[in-house]
């Protein structure tokens, strides 16, 4: 017979408590609050007892995670974690990668986890054509963003091997995608790029070539700092597709209708458009200020997870500091920066850090989404080769609140 140990039965003090799980007293009331633990007070109501039993079931299971909030999702994944102020791609930070990596570096750590790029970022010929064919009839002014939906649908349609979802197939299969997403918009001006992907990229958007060094570190560093951001919302609608099989171009554009959203990638472009109404500093009070008192939410500030300042905004601004001092479009950026702290609105997030890019490098505009679009597809395709790795399909339930049945 098993003999129970005594010291697991009834109630401890929150000292004794705090001990057996190693932690500080006070994260025992954050277990309290998350309902991890049970606790009651002592007859002399000052002191906090805790449940031993579970107690004891804790320290052998471990630290807690803890449980989806309102509005969440919990998935398992070893591909991006969310720290105070950036994301780590598989444990490596990205603000370091950004700073000396390339985009196709961090796109084949997300997908592999290694460093070895097994292949070319070479587009399908015919799948180009019939990309471009299919954009014949759009108006001139269509956004890039606008554009890349419909691109992603006729790169499907002329790939034979979309279907093969074994690692190897998805990941050719993703160089080709990023590749022909890139090559089947219209030159900004000019020759296209025929280099790296984010040189290619710069190519589509902007209509000067890019100069060595300066901004166009600053543009790639922009790609691998959007790689991936754990479960966004975009990211979400792709894990669900890739859960029930849907190929590599459906799951991206799956992604893309998401990442539209002007609170989502659509964001940078409303900071862009605030940017551009910003001649001289009263203009930037003028902007913020009407905006504000439209009760409109100010693009480029605030983040959901990151809220004391997200650091992707704050490596990119320094970059672009770094190659563009005293450019006019950043001294109106910089404007708007100093009348939102003056206003205390939260701090600037990559949106618009992303559109300050766009105005001092010239980009057209909506570049910001498409350069965050392009990107985030290295990491949609990361979370979809988890999915294709798992059984069955994403499943959410709902909290039914409505009439009886």
């Amino acid at each position: 017979m098993t003999m129970e140990n005594p010291q697991v039965r009834g109630w401890i003090d929150a000292k004794t408590a705090a001990e057996r799980l190693g932690v500080k007293p006070a994260t025992l009331y954050a277990y309290v609050s998350r309902g991890v633990l049970r606790r009651k007070h002592a007859p002399d109501g000052r002191r906090s007892l805790f449940d031993a039993a579970q107690v004891e079931e804790l320290a052998r299971r471990g630290k807690p995670r803890r449980p989806p909030g309102p509005g969440e999702l919990a998935i398992e994944s070893a591909i991006t974690a969310l720290g105070a102020d950036r994301p780590f791609y598989r444990g490596r930070d990205a603000l370091a990668m950004a700073e000396t990596r390339t985009f196709e570096d961090a796109a084949t750590w997300l997908w592999t986890g290694r460093d070895e790029d097994p292949g070319a970022w070479r587009a399908r010929e015919d799948g180009v054509a019939a990309a471009v064919a299919a954009q014949s009839g759009l108006p001139a002014g269509l956004l890039p963003l606008d554009r890349l939906q419909l691109i992603v649908t006729a790169l499907a349609a002329t790939d034979p091997l979309r279907h093969h979802l074994d690692p190897e197939g998805v990941t050719a299969t993703g160089r080709a995608l990023v590749a022909g997403l890139i090559e089947a918009l219209p030159p900004a001006g000019g020759t296209p790029g025929t280099g790296r992907v984010a040189e290619r990229l710069w190519g589509r958007l902007c209509p000067h070539p890019p100069e060595p060094g300066g901004l166009p570190r600053a543009f790639e560093a922009a790609m691998i700092l959007l790689a991936d951001h754990e479960l966004a919302a975009s990211t979400v609608a792709v894990r669900v597709a890739a859960s029930v099989r849907a190929d590599p171009y459906a799951v991206v554009a799956s992604g893309l209708g998401v990442l539209s959203g002007p609170l989502h990638g659509g964001a940078s472009y409303g900071a862009e458009r605030l940017i551009a109404e910003v001649a001289d500093p009263a203009s930037a009070s003028r902007a913020l200020g009407e905006r504000l008192r439209a009760g409109e939410r100010v693009p480029g500030f605030g983040h959901g997870v990151y809220k004391s300042g997200d650091g992707r905004g704050t490596l990119l601004m320094g970059l672009i500091r770094s190659a563009a001092p005293g450019h006019e479009r950043l001294a109106a950026a910089e404007a708007v920066l100093d009348e939102a702290a003056r206003r205390r609105l939260p701090p600037p997030n990559i949106d618009f850090a992303l559109a300050t890019l766009g105005a001092v490098a010239g980009l057209v505009p909506g570049a910001g989404e498409a350069i965050f679009a392009v990107a985030r597809t290295a990491g949609w395709l990361a979370h979809a080769l988890e999915e294709y790795g798992r059984r069955g399909p994403l499943r959410p339930r709902a909290v039914y609140v409505g009439p009886p049945p």
